[in-house]
């Protein structure tokens, strides 16, 4: 054990880090830190500082090991260090601003400030003064239509400033009012919009995000190196973990500790984090998976027998590839999902057949907000420093940067289309390369508000009395896919570096459009085929779900999602001949075009306002 001499670690209030010490002594990294800490003295506060970022991710390696028993305790580390740094007279870790673009979406937003409250508590980065957490700063940058929901985001401002986090409220008028401060903001529409004409409210999460870089602009502390944070509305500070044959939300992941220090030792500008959870796309582009997934469901379940005891809860048996929730993941560099993901069923406790195929009914409708039953991921805890990634795409829902990453805007913002992040992150990989990274970082993404059963508000999907149609926010994925792989054409040619011309970009834009519609009309084939088969299965008359007037509901519900499938993919569906008329063709390749055309403009524009006094 270690010896008596270390009774600095107690009169630091190191509890935690002796007890873990002590407890796995036999572990050789922290038989080594042992011997280390034994030498130290009460007075060299830097060594033992650098003693717990030396002990803490093999604590980590151990913890996960064993199945987060000694969370709490670890947790409780962090307070110990947290000490050590209040007690120099300098702190020069980053200071954090979280943007939180949001619209209409209050609900989201408590649960996202009170998921940093909870972190704030649990690992106490940068410590309390005045009983406010001083290294962190949060801006709602609200774009909400219905004032109910703009006062409802003050209000969680106010509450939230309450409780310990610095919470400002940048709506409609400091938005405006910030714009306005520059010269040349006029020259900028395709970045943040025209103030003169557009309604502010429901500018899109791009525009919203690149009027809130102006403001991060202005709030660069003078004094102390500043990190950029931009999440989602709908995702909170904790990672969803499997155990067993069971999942949790957990608070395992001190995001500010390890954030600052990749910053402070490695040469990064941009770095990017993932979600675990509901999948990052739009259901648009996973339909066909889910369909397959269910399908292999129901096939499975009719062979069983109603009131024998649920047999589904096999949870080791899926994968968590990335981008395996998308239909066409090949687009990306994945390899694509042959077989099917089996649905793993949550209830707890004893129970039938039956009750596990009327659980899964209840869900059905959310995959319209962008749940997916059968493909959410996990959390697979890796050394955060050890396993840096380079990266060529932003999630634009939890990224992080410096000063210099101010230079990197959302392009094409006023198209309004999906997949900005990826269309960023060629941009910025062909730019800085190596100082683009990711990291196992991710945070956890829930689409929907358990009490409503759907999201509070997503742009292009429309709820209506017996359908959710997905019309805009499928033509928001296609010609987002478009502007993508259009980039990264282009990007392979020196672009935006070297400047391209308008015949050499119009001619890649069609040429995409071409590619991808063949690509989506295939899935489209594959879809109406899934379709009929899910028919098929739901209403044979000789499986147990029709013959018991107890599941009617159950049926029904089954039966409405393939009616809603069906409306937004089957045979019928309009938004195919939307997507692909003559009319929408030229009107998105001409769009296209003159938005990559005008981006080297745009770069110059915006690098001038950076650099512009404002009045």
């Amino acid at each position: 054990m270690i010896q008596s001499d270390t009774t600095s670690l107690h009169n630091k209030k190191n509890k935690a880090l002796k007890y873990f010490l002590d407890t796995y002594i036999h572990n050789a990294k922290i038989k080594s830190l042992a011997k280390k800490t034994a030498s130290l003295n009460s007075d060299n506060q830097h060594q033992l500082i650098e003693l717990y970022n030396d002990a803490i991710p093999v604590i980590e390696s151990i913890i996960w090991d064993n199945n987060l028993i000694d969370l709490p305790s670890y947790q409780q580390i962090f307070h110990g260090l947290e000490s050590l740094h209040a007690a120099n007279t300098t702190d020069p870790r980053h200071h954090f601003i979280i943007a939180i673009p949001v619209a209409d979406r209050p609900q989201h937003v408590r649960q996202c400030l009170q998921s940093l409250l909870n972190l704030c508590k649990l690992y106490n980065y940068g410590g309390l003064e005045n009983s406010t957490y001083r290294k962190l700063q949060v801006l709602i940058a609200d774009d909400s239509k219905q004032l109910k929901n703009q006062q409802a985001n003050k209000q969680l401002a106010e509450e939230y400033a309450a409780h310990g986090i610095k919470v400002e409220y940048f709506g409609a008028i400091e938005q405006q009012a910030i714009i306005e401060k520059y010269k040349s903001g006029e020259q900028l529409d395709n970045i943040i919009g025209n103030i003169a004409t557009d309604a502010f409210y429901h500018k899109g999460a791009s525009i919203t995000r690149n009027i809130t870089y102006l403001k991060l602009n202005e709030l660069r502390k003078a004094n102390q190196p500043s990190l950029f944070y931009f999440i989602d509305s709908d995702q909170e500070f904790q990672v969803k973990i499997k155990i067993q044959n069971d999942e949790a939300d957990v608070y395992a992941v001190n995001y500010f500790y390890y954030l600052d220090k990749l910053f402070s030792s490695r040469a990064i500008d941009i770095l990017t984090g993932k979600v675990v959870g509901d999948p990052p796309v739009s259901p648009s582009v996973m339909a066909g998976n889910f369909l397959q997934d269910l399908i292999a469901f129901t096939s499975k379940i009719a062979t069983c027998k109603q009131h024998t005891n649920c047999g589904f809860h096999q949870h080791d048996k899926n994968n968590t590839d990335d981008a395996a929730y998308h239909d066409m993941a090949d687009l990306f560099g994945f390899k694509p999902s042959i077989e099917p993901y089996q649905y793993n069923c949550m209830i707890k406790g004893q129970h039938d057949h039956a009750q596990c195929f009327t659980e899964l009914s209840h869900k059905l409708s959310q995959f319209f907000d962008g749940e997916h039953p059968t493909r959410k991921s996990y959390y697979e805890h890796e050394n955060v420093e050890t396993n840096i990634k380079p990266a060529r795409t932003i999630y634009t829902g939890n990224y992080i940067f410096n000063e210099n990453g101010l230079q990197y805007f959302i392009p094409f913002a006023n198209l309004k289309l999906r997949m900005a992040g990826p269309v960023l992150g060629r941009i910025i990989k062909s730019d800085i390369g190596d100082r683009f990274v990711s990291a196992n970082l991710p945070m956890l993404h829930k689409r929907t508000i358990q009490a409503i059963k759907q999201s509070e508000f997503r742009p292009g999907v429309e709820h209506q009395k017996n359908m959710t149609d997905l019309s805009g926010e499928f033509t928001r994925q296609f010609y987002g896919d478009v502007m993508l792989f259009s980039m990264q054409a282009l990007t392979e040619h020196g672009y935006p570096n070297t400047q391209a011309s308008i015949q050499q970009i119009s001619t890649i834009v069609a040429n995409t459009i071409d590619s991808t519609k063949e690509k989506y009309s295939t899935q489209h084939e594959e879809n109406i085929r899934k379709i009929n088969n899910l028919k098929l299965l739901i209403n044979n008359p000789q499986h147990w779900w029709n013959t018991d007037p107890d599941l009617k509901n159950a049926k029904l519900n089954f039966t409405n999602f393939i009616l809603n499938i069906e409306f937004n993919f089957g045979t019928d569906a309009r938004v195919y001949s939307q997507l692909f008329s003559a009319s929408s063709i030229e009107k998105y390749q001409a769009d296209i075009t003159v938005a990559l055309l005008s981006y080297t403009t745009d770069i110059m524009h915006w690098n001038n306002l950076l650099n512009e006094t404002p009045a």
